[in-house]
């Protein structure tokens, strides 16, 4: 946002010069980036008038003139500028002069004829870069002025560099009630009076689209004369903020842009057919820009159109055959306000950012549009004449943002500041800020004005007094805090605790982004949505992740691809998948995961290496079940055994190799081997392997009870026995735990063998037996009794014999 400070200082004119000024606007947030002089630097140029002009005798293009610049004889001067004409009033560097450059005007003669000056262009005044013709002044600039005094040139224009937040302090209004607030000065805004109305031209206007445009006014004004000239102090104006004077329409609504910070735009009336329709566009709409480039509107792009055809792109950019022309005589004028999320990104989309587009996606005061019409069309008048219609507008009360009350209470701000600031002070800051504010002893009740859509909650009013006190009015403290030691009870798992445990093993942590590819995602789970997002970074990151898989894999092949061939990774994170069942229409589930692949240890000559398998993953999922406590209500059950709807997974994993994870009979997780035929599209080599677990189900822990340590031997006892292949020997070892001797202290399978002397389609597990009594040393025949528990209890449930 640029802006000249003699303009500035028109609204509020602060005993400040322009450092301690530009100072206070950077220490208020608003960061002043540059600040330039407007002219550049030259002595001895007065305002002069042309008394004559003739064409010189030697040369065709130049004339001879002669010059009022107020003194008692008449300056004979050559030019060359093809606008110099008698009677115009006229910017003179007399002999003496210094023009910036350090180029000194002396006695000349051109071409035979004597020369006393010079007429000055802008361009030779260090105004801009228009050299086509000499600067003309207004017929009322008085003869013999120093035109530095007369243009008010030793001014300087200011930049500064906004956060997106603060939209309301991209016109000069919303400055300079910055700069009243900071100084406590009151601000003096220009009086816009209503303008009635003189001819009936109306033209209907039709909101088909109101949460987006909940307001659009317009207003017909016929007989405009476009070839006027805009006034000098409006193209200074604009010159001055960085903007080129094109036409007097075009810069009136520039100037109420800069001014008051509202977008507005002129059609050519005679062009338009029908009433005004603000809309998104149609499949495949096309329009043609005011650049001339035709590009095909989106579906969700607001357009204003009328009857036959889009005319603009609402709030961003307008079309070139509605466009106000040299030949226009009736132009219809808008002001709107659009939802800023409906603006947002479509400038980016169609690589038009414009300084409507930046103002409308931070968001326009939707209670300013009735001023800037109002506004615009006074100038309008003033400037290319013309007859006014009636305003019409098109309204949605309903979808205008509505302000909430915020409750701010006087502790709190000195508790946060560590500064005690007067409550009448705090009253008339948020006042001058345009807040209504509604004050008791400690607290305030406060409303923010239309402007301010960043102010929402308490601690937004404490930045903002802390803004205008100023950050550096606060002084160096060092905070006080009241040390507290959370609770952590024993009886709950931290994530942080199931991360120790995974660390403990080798695995390190890894974080990935939550946002995956649709494809890979889609490949390991194709019977889940992903949540797509309305604007992704890119196409590989384009849909929140259902798993905690699809992150952690392409981790593990980016290291894969850089030579590491050993990796234990995992993560801890939430999961998303659409769910109608929520307020927010997506569930969000804690996760904790980890693949794995390569060799259980790197190569070393005292230690026996081997590959990593699935058992290597589901000793990792035990070890972290196995935290809490309730390691029994905890069961690994392959895929093929559960119903449909608990097969999420099973596309990811090979099906002889993988598992559902259950707690009392409901899926929290899956373990398994990353299907073969997926290893290709997700660029994994060799035998891959994962497991995620719900953290939810790991939380809760049973805290150990202590119990009598026994002073009599342990006796142990293996069975060796024949059960079918497809006996889940997990299961089995649990039903032993279940029988209820009261003496089995431990169970260990310690061996599964199959091949000679064992039947096809048969196994042999061994298993060792612990018995232990806390009151007596257990005689063989007690020891021989449980034993025949186990084995009977085996050949009822499991149809095992018994070997030899």
């Amino acid at each position: 946002m640029k802006f000249s400070e003699s303009w500035l200082r028109e609204w509020v004119n602060p005993a400040l010069d322009t450092n301690a000024l530009c100072e206070q606007l950077s220490m208020a947030g608003l960061e002043v980036d540059g600040v330039e002089p407007v002219a550049g630097a030259f002595s001895g140029v007065v305002v002069g008038e042309v008394v004559t002009c003739t064409q010189h005798p030697d040369a065709d293009k130049l004339q001879v003139t002669k010059v009022n610049v107020g003194e008692d004889e008449l300056l004979d001067i050559v030019c060359g500028a093809p606008n110099c004409r008698q009677g115009l009033k006229v910017a003179v560097a007399k002999v003496g002069a210094v023009l910036p450059g350090d180029f000194k005007i002396k006695k000349a003669k051109l071409r035979g004829q004597p020369s006393f000056g010079m007429l000055c262009s802008f361009s030779e005044l260090g105004m801009g870069e228009d050299h086509s013709g000499i600067l003309e002044l207004p017929q009322d600039a008085p003869v013999g002025q120093d035109i530095r005094e007369y243009l008010q040139l030793d001014d300087h224009t200011i930049e500064i560099d906004l956060t997106p937040n603060r939209a309301d302090c991209l016109g000069l209004k919303g400055v300079a009630r910055e700069l009243g607030v900071l100084n406590q000065l009151d601000v003096c805004e220009p009086v816009i009076e209503s303008t009635s109305p003189t001819i009936d031209s109306v033209r209907g206007i039709n909101l088909d689209a109101p949460d987006a445009c909940p307001r659009y006014l317009g207003r017909v004004i016929e007989g405009v004369n476009v070839n006027a000239q805009s006034p000098l102090w409006l193209k200074e104006k604009l010159r001055r903020s960085g903007v080129r004077s094109i036409d007097p329409v075009v810069d009136v609504t520039n100037f109420v842009l800069l001014e008051m910070g509202h977008p507005m735009h002129a059609f050519d009336n005679d062009t338009l057919n029908g009433d005004i329709t603000v809309r998104f566009a149609k499949s495949g709409e096309q329009i043609t820009l005011l650049d001339g480039n035709d590009i095909t509107i989106n579906t969700d792009t607001l357009v204003i159109a009328d009857e036959k055809n889009a005319l603009a792109l609402a709030g961003i950019f307008g079309g070139l055959h509605s466009g106000v022309t040299p030949d226009s005589k009736n132009i219809f004028l808008e002001a709107a306000f659009f939802n800023p999320d409906d603006i947002l990104g479509k400038s980016r989309q169609y690589a038009l950012h414009t300084d409507a587009s930046h103002r409308y996606e931070r968001g326009v005061d939707p209670a300013l549009q009735h001023a800037a019409m109002e506004r615009a069309t006074a100038l309008l008048l003033d400037i290319v004449g013309g007859k006014a219609g009636p305003v019409v507008e098109a309204v949605s009360q309903e979808h205008l943002p509505v302000r909430n009350k915020i409750t701010l209470r006087h502790p709190r701000i000195t508790r946060v500041l560590g500064k005690e600031i007067d409550s009448v002070r705090v009253s008339d800051m948020l006042t001058r800020l345009g807040m209504q504010v509604d004050a008791t002893q400690t607290t305030y009740t406060v409303e923010a004005p239309s402007y301010r859509f960043d102010i929402a909650i308490e601690e937004d009013l404490i930045e903002e007094v802390a803004r205008i006190y100023g950050y550096n009015n606060i002084e160096n403290k060092a905070p006080l805090a009241h040390l507290q030691i959370n609770a952590h009870p024993e009886s709950e798992v931290s994530t942080r605790q199931l991360k120790t445990v995974l660390m403990e093993q080798g695995y390190l942590e890894a974080i990935t982004y939550s946002f995956v590819d649709p494809k890979k995602q889609t490949l390991l789970f194709p019977n889940l949505e992903g949540l797509a997002l309305p604007h992704p970074i890119s196409s590989d990151m384009s849909v929140m992740r259902v798993s905690l898989l699809p992150g952690l894999l392409s981790a593990l092949s980016y290291n894969q691809k850089r030579q590491q061939s050993n990796i234990k990774l995992f993560e801890s994170g939430l999961i998303f998948t659409p769910s109608q069942q929520e307020k927010t229409g997506v569930l969000q589930v804690p996760m904790i995961g980890g693949v794995l692949c390569g060799n259980s240890h790197d190569e070393h000559w005292g230690i026996a290496n081997r590959p990593l398998d699935f058992f290597d993953a589901k000793a990792m999922c035990e070890q972290l079940i196995a935290i809490n406590g309730q390691s029994d209500m905890f069961e690994f059950v392959p895929f093929n055994e559960l119903d449909d709807d608990a097969t999420f997974a099973q596309d990811a994993y090979h099906p002889g190799q993988s598992a559902a994870i259950l707690s009392n009979g409901s899926v929290i997780g899956s373990i398994g081997a990353i299907h073969p035929k997926h290893q290709k599209a997700l660029g994994l080599s060799g035998k891959v392997f994962g497991f995620e677990v719900q953290i939810t189900a790991l939380n809760a822990r049973i805290l150990p009870l202590a119990g009598v340590i026994s002073k009599y031997p342990i006796n142990r006892r293996d069975v060796a026995i024949s059960v079918k292949e497809s006996v889940q020997t997990g299961k089995l070892l649990k039903s032993i735990e279940k029988i209820g001797i009261s003496e089995l202290v431990d169970l260990n399978l310690f061996d599964i063998y199959q091949g000679q002397g064992i039947e096809p389609g048969y196994k042999s597990l061994a298993i060792s037996v612990w018995l232990q009594s806390t009151e007596k040393t257990l005689e063989d025949v007690e020891i021989q009794k449980s034993v025949d528990t186990v084995i009977t209890h085996l050949q009822d449930q499991f149809g095992a014999t018994l070997r030899d």
